[in-house]
């Protein structure tokens, strides 16, 4: 289950800030394609572009589901080691990271898109069985709370 509220409270500077907001402005094609399918809830949850986790900028992130998308250019290819020490980073907080690449986002949206929505329906999965064995554990504390009191 992903950690609440991650993103507030940060110390984030004031050139990682510009920077994000310089990506925002210059999506490559790949991004602005599936950010057309992403953005306005279309998904049934709020996805967030070039957010600031942890000093990293990530290319989406829907808080709500702890989900990270990252399409990966050629640049990632030189830069393996890189993406995976943000990927342990990012899942020590309970966030989990998936990536397609730019080629694979411009052919193959709907599968893209397919794949996005399987996360959160896998992350929405969770939080509901946690919130029903919640409920269970809290209605069984109210059982023995009055089976408690009317043996007094």
């Amino acid at each position: 289950m992903p950690i609440k509220n991650i993103v507030t409270n940060q110390k984030v500077t004031k050139e990682k800030l510009q920077r994000a907001k310089e990506l925002r402005r210059e999506m490559t094609p790949a991004e602005k394609i599936l950010w057309e399918e992403l953005r306005a809830n279309k998904l049934g949850v709020h996805f967030r572009r070039q957010q600031i986790i942890q000093g990293f900028i990530v290319d989406f992130y829907c808080h709500k589901a702890g989900l990270v998308v990252e399409v990966d250019g050629d640049i990632h290819d030189l830069q393996k080691e890189e993406d995976e020490r943000r990927e342990k980073v990012l899942s020590a907080l309970g966030v989990r990271v998936v990536r397609f690449r730019n080629d694979e986002v411009a052919r193959e949206l709907s599968a893209v898109v397919g794949k996005i929505m399987e996360n959160i329906s896998f992350v929405s999965l969770l939080s509901q069985t946690h919130l029903k064995a919640r409920k269970a554990k809290l209605t069984m504390r109210g059982v023995n709370s009055a089976v408690t009191k009317a043996r007094k």
